[in-house]
Protein backbone atom coordinates (compact mmCIF):
# COMPACT_ATOMS: atom_id res chain seq x y z
CA UNK A 1 0.00 0.00 0.00
CA UNK A 2 2.88 2.68 0.99
CA UNK A 3 4.78 1.75 -2.46
CA UNK A 4 1.06 2.27 -4.22
CA UNK A 5 0.80 5.96 -2.32
CA UNK A 6 4.39 6.87 -3.02
CA UNK A 7 4.43 6.33 -6.74
CA UNK A 8 1.21 8.11 -7.25
CA UNK A 9 3.11 11.36 -5.43
CA UNK A 10 4.41 12.92 -8.33
CA UNK A 11 1.16 12.88 -10.27
CA UNK A 12 -1.27 13.64 -7.23
CA UNK A 13 1.45 15.47 -5.43
CA UNK A 14 -0.44 17.76 -2.97
CA UNK A 15 -3.93 16.57 -2.86
CA UNK A 16 -2.68 12.91 -1.77
CA UNK A 17 -0.47 14.17 0.98
CA UNK A 18 -3.45 15.99 1.93
CA UNK A 19 -5.48 13.04 1.97
CA UNK A 20 -3.33 11.00 3.47
CA UNK A 21 -2.62 13.48 5.95
CA UNK A 22 -6.14 13.68 6.81
CA UNK A 23 -6.54 9.75 7.04
CA UNK A 24 -3.97 9.40 9.52
CA UNK A 25 -5.63 12.22 11.75
CA UNK A 26 -8.56 9.62 11.65
CA UNK A 27 -6.89 6.34 13.07
CA UNK A 28 -6.56 4.88 9.23
CA UNK A 29 -3.81 3.18 8.63
CA UNK A 30 -1.86 6.12 6.93
CA UNK A 31 1.89 6.99 5.39
CA UNK A 32 1.72 10.53 6.69
CA UNK A 33 5.44 11.49 7.87
CA UNK A 34 6.82 8.97 5.24
CA UNK A 35 5.04 10.41 2.39
CA UNK A 36 5.70 14.14 3.62
CA UNK A 37 9.16 12.86 3.07
CA UNK A 38 8.88 11.62 0.07
CA UNK A 39 7.54 14.83 -0.89
CA UNK A 40 10.43 17.03 0.54
CA UNK A 41 12.39 14.90 -2.17
CA UNK A 42 10.54 15.49 -4.75
CA UNK A 43 10.61 19.61 -3.63
CA UNK A 44 14.21 18.98 -3.75
CA UNK A 45 14.32 17.90 -7.82
CA UNK A 46 12.14 20.30 -8.65
CA UNK A 47 9.62 18.30 -9.72
CA UNK A 48 6.89 19.63 -6.54
CA UNK A 49 6.55 22.78 -5.36
CA UNK A 50 7.27 23.74 -1.68
CA UNK A 51 4.19 25.89 -0.66
CA UNK A 52 1.87 23.29 -2.18
CA UNK A 53 3.00 20.57 0.01
CA UNK A 54 3.40 22.79 2.88
CA UNK A 55 -0.41 24.08 2.65
CA UNK A 56 -1.43 20.92 1.73
CA UNK A 57 -0.27 18.58 4.73
CA UNK A 58 -1.11 21.45 7.05
CA UNK A 59 -4.51 21.27 5.42
CA UNK A 60 -5.28 17.84 5.92
CA UNK A 61 -3.66 17.82 9.41
CA UNK A 62 -6.07 20.96 10.58
CA UNK A 63 -9.37 19.25 8.70
CA UNK A 64 -8.48 15.57 10.14
CA UNK A 65 -7.96 16.53 13.51
CA UNK A 66 -10.82 18.67 13.99
CA UNK A 67 -13.55 16.24 12.64
CA UNK A 68 -11.72 13.51 15.24
CA UNK A 69 -11.66 16.55 18.05
CA UNK A 70 -15.80 16.56 17.55
CA UNK A 71 -16.75 13.35 17.05
CA UNK A 72 -14.72 12.30 20.26
CA UNK A 73 -17.42 14.68 21.95
CA UNK A 74 -19.66 11.70 21.35
CA UNK A 75 -16.85 8.55 21.76
CA UNK A 76 -16.66 7.83 25.33
CA UNK A 77 -17.98 4.63 25.16
CA UNK A 78 -16.41 4.13 21.85
CA UNK A 79 -12.78 4.79 23.47
CA UNK A 80 -13.50 2.22 26.32
CA UNK A 81 -14.68 -0.80 24.31
CA UNK A 82 -11.21 -0.50 22.57
CA UNK A 83 -8.65 -3.68 23.45
CA UNK A 84 -5.24 -4.72 23.38
CA UNK A 85 -2.74 -2.00 21.87
CA UNK A 86 -5.42 0.40 21.38
CA UNK A 87 -6.50 0.23 25.20
CA UNK A 88 -3.03 0.85 26.36
CA UNK A 89 -2.93 4.32 23.71
CA UNK A 90 -6.50 5.08 24.88
CA UNK A 91 -4.90 5.03 28.36
CA UNK A 92 -1.66 6.75 27.91
CA UNK A 93 -3.49 9.49 25.80
CA UNK A 94 -5.77 10.10 28.81
CA UNK A 95 -2.96 10.53 31.55
CA UNK A 96 -0.68 12.51 29.00
CA UNK A 97 -3.53 14.89 28.43
CA UNK A 98 -4.75 14.78 32.10
CA UNK A 99 -1.17 15.77 33.15
CA UNK A 100 -0.26 18.34 30.18
CA UNK A 101 -3.33 20.00 28.58
CA UNK A 102 -2.22 21.59 25.94
CA UNK A 103 1.53 21.08 26.45
CA UNK A 104 0.47 16.85 25.87
CA UNK A 105 -1.78 18.22 22.59
CA UNK A 106 1.00 20.11 21.04
CA UNK A 107 3.76 17.45 22.09
CA UNK A 108 1.51 14.35 20.05
CA UNK A 109 1.25 15.81 16.67
CA UNK A 110 5.01 15.55 16.25
CA UNK A 111 7.49 14.02 19.53
CA UNK A 112 4.76 11.29 20.49
CA UNK A 113 3.07 11.05 17.35
CA UNK A 114 1.72 7.26 17.42
CA UNK A 115 -0.02 8.82 20.82
CA UNK A 116 -1.76 11.78 18.16
CA UNK A 117 -5.29 10.76 17.03
CA UNK A 118 -5.64 9.20 20.30
CA UNK A 119 -4.98 12.36 22.17
CA UNK A 120 -7.53 14.13 19.82
CA UNK A 121 -10.45 11.86 20.49
CA UNK A 122 -9.43 11.95 24.16
CA UNK A 123 -9.83 15.50 24.06
CA UNK A 124 -12.82 15.81 22.67
CA UNK A 125 -14.17 13.21 24.61
CA UNK A 126 -13.27 14.70 27.44
CA UNK A 127 -15.01 17.96 26.63
CA UNK A 128 -11.58 19.76 26.30
CA UNK A 129 -11.40 23.89 25.17
CA UNK A 130 -11.67 23.55 21.49
CA UNK A 131 -9.59 26.51 21.32
CA UNK A 132 -7.05 25.66 23.45
CA UNK A 133 -6.64 22.55 21.88
CA UNK A 134 -6.62 24.12 17.86
CA UNK A 135 -4.04 26.30 18.69
CA UNK A 136 -2.03 23.83 20.46
CA UNK A 137 -2.53 21.07 17.80
CA UNK A 138 -2.28 23.97 14.83
CA UNK A 139 1.36 25.10 16.19
CA UNK A 140 2.82 21.22 16.73
CA UNK A 141 1.31 20.62 12.82
CA UNK A 142 3.36 23.25 12.15
CA UNK A 143 6.25 21.41 14.16
CA UNK A 144 5.90 18.24 12.47
CA UNK A 145 5.69 19.53 8.61
CA UNK A 146 8.78 21.39 8.90
CA UNK A 147 10.95 18.51 10.50
CA UNK A 148 9.54 15.82 7.68
CA UNK A 149 9.15 17.82 5.15
CA UNK A 150 12.47 19.70 5.51
CA UNK A 151 14.43 16.18 6.18
CA UNK A 152 12.88 14.91 2.62
CA UNK A 153 14.36 18.34 1.11
CA UNK A 154 17.63 17.71 2.69
CA UNK A 155 18.30 14.22 1.72
CA UNK A 156 16.96 13.96 -1.69
CA UNK A 157 16.21 10.76 -2.66
CA UNK A 158 17.47 9.09 0.46
CA UNK A 159 14.28 8.36 2.13
CA UNK A 160 15.65 5.90 3.93
CA UNK A 161 18.34 7.85 5.58
CA UNK A 162 15.71 10.39 5.88
CA UNK A 163 13.52 8.42 7.87
CA UNK A 164 16.16 6.49 10.12
CA UNK A 165 16.73 10.10 11.58
CA UNK A 166 14.13 11.48 11.98
CA UNK A 167 13.22 8.20 14.28
CA UNK A 168 16.81 8.46 16.06
CA UNK A 169 16.28 12.23 16.55
CA UNK A 170 12.77 12.38 17.73
CA UNK A 171 13.39 9.73 20.32
CA UNK A 172 16.18 11.45 20.94
CA UNK A 173 14.41 14.64 22.07
CA UNK A 174 11.38 12.50 23.42
CA UNK A 175 13.91 10.97 26.27
CA UNK A 176 14.91 14.98 26.82
CA UNK A 177 11.58 16.06 26.81
CA UNK A 178 10.62 13.22 29.31
CA UNK A 179 13.60 14.01 31.66
CA UNK A 180 12.71 17.39 31.99
CA UNK A 181 9.34 16.82 32.97
CA UNK A 182 10.13 14.10 35.03
CA UNK A 183 13.13 16.66 36.87
CA UNK A 184 10.51 19.13 36.77
CA UNK A 185 8.18 17.39 39.22
CA UNK A 186 10.44 16.24 41.19
CA UNK A 187 11.07 19.68 42.01
CA UNK A 188 8.02 20.78 42.35
CA UNK A 189 7.06 17.84 45.33
CA UNK A 190 10.75 18.57 46.74
CA UNK A 191 9.72 22.42 46.67
CA UNK A 192 6.04 21.46 48.43
CA UNK A 193 7.47 19.28 50.97
CA UNK A 194 9.92 22.21 51.89
CA UNK A 195 7.29 24.43 52.17
CA UNK A 196 5.52 22.14 54.02
CA UNK A 197 8.39 21.49 56.46
CA UNK A 198 8.54 25.82 56.83
CA UNK A 199 5.00 26.12 57.73
CA UNK A 200 5.26 23.06 60.49
CA UNK A 201 8.66 25.30 61.87
CA UNK A 202 6.92 28.69 61.80
CA UNK A 203 3.72 27.17 64.09
CA UNK A 204 5.60 25.58 66.32
CA UNK A 205 6.63 28.32 68.81
CA UNK A 206 3.02 28.91 69.03
CA UNK A 207 2.11 25.60 70.11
Amino acid sequence: MTDTILALLPDWGPWLIALTTLAACLLLPAPASLLLIAAGAFVASGDLGLTPVAVAAFGGFFIGDQIAFFAGRGAEGWLARRQGRSARLVDRSRRFLHQRGSLAVFLSRWLFSPLGPWVTVAAGAAGYSHLAFTLASSTGAVIWICIYLGLGVAFGSNISAATDLAGSALGLIAALVVALLLGAALFRRLRERREGRDRVTQKAPQD
